[in-house]
């Protein structure tokens, strides 16, 4: 599987203009063989809202949705983009896949980051899943979710491939090491590939650092960006990386009778 990662410098609030930079990118990634786009975190709506995400967050079936379904429809990519979820009284931080003439997946941020998102948002309470995507098994988190091992390793133990990560991660030294550090290592763990996709350069609130990375099942990786908007490519083959597990098995060799109890609520 080709897939295409869109580091992208979103307007905030301009719901229909970064809605027609995804298209563009999706446009790109049909001439280039992609089966699957994947946009940052709030990618539809731009990050650094504040407050402004309660107005503007939709539904599940609301226009954001309904129009990346569309273009999947019109495309035949899967596409990923992250958009405010309104849900009741509730808002949550909402990535979502969509495919042609399939019922689209989502994923609710479970770990919110920073004094922003812990006053706009409620953080889900429900584990990520993995689903079918293209003859691989993948499974959606975001941003900071992946900075938690348990849970990659969670949807590694239910059969992922792929772990898809639409992010919006702010600039600094030791933020850009999550992407030139711990990105890896998670893809090196867990014998999958991880698609980590960032925003870019700057809103009212944030600089982002960018540095958007594909990790490939050993560690390596496929491809990675600079600061600037920009659209990443790689191949998947899961064939490829057969030795790699072999020779580091680490799921088939956990003892978690030792550390089991270790995620669990003291």
């Amino acid at each position: 599987m080709r897939i295409a990662l869109l580091q992208m410098q979103a307007a905030l609030g301009d719901i229909d203009g970064n809605l027609k930079t995804i298209e563009q990118a999706a446009a790109a990634s049909v001439a280039a063989g992609v089966s699957l786009l994947v946009s940052p975190e709030l990618s539809v709506t731009g990050y650094g809202l504040g407050e402004t995400i309660k107005i503007i967050a939709q539904p599940r079936d609301g226009e954001i949705v309904s129009r990346l379904q569309g273009l999947a429809d019109r495309s035949g990519l899967a596409i990923c983009a992250g958009f405010p979820e309104r849900d009741g009284a509730d808002i949550y931080n909402t990535a979502v896949v969509v495919q042609r003439s399939r019922s689209a997946e989502f994923y609710r941020k479970c770990h919110l980051y920073g004094p922003m998102e812990k006053a706009v948002f409620r953080p889900s309470d429900a584990a990520p899943h993995v689903f079918d995507l293209g003859g691989l098994k993948a499974g959606l988190l975001i941003c900071y979710d992946v900075e938690f091992p348990e849970m990659a390793r969670h949807l590694a133990l239910a059969g992922a491939d792929l772990l898809i990560v639409p992010t919006a991660l702010p600039a600094s030294p030791n933020n850009r090491r999550v992407s030139e550090m711990m990105v890896p290592s998670r893809a090196m763990e867990n014998q999958v590939f991880v698609a980590y996709a960032d925003l870019c350069g700057r809103d009212a609130l944030f600089d982002y650092e960018g540095c958007s990375v594909i990790a490939a099942p050993d560690g390596d990786i496929l491809a990675r960006a600079g600061r600037g908007q920009t659209l990443l490519f790689a191949d998947l083959d899961l064939q490829a990386y057969a030795d790699c597990k072999a020779e580091l098995p680490y799921l088939g060799e956990r003892r978690p009778e030792l550390y089991g109890a270790l995620a669990r609520v003291p």
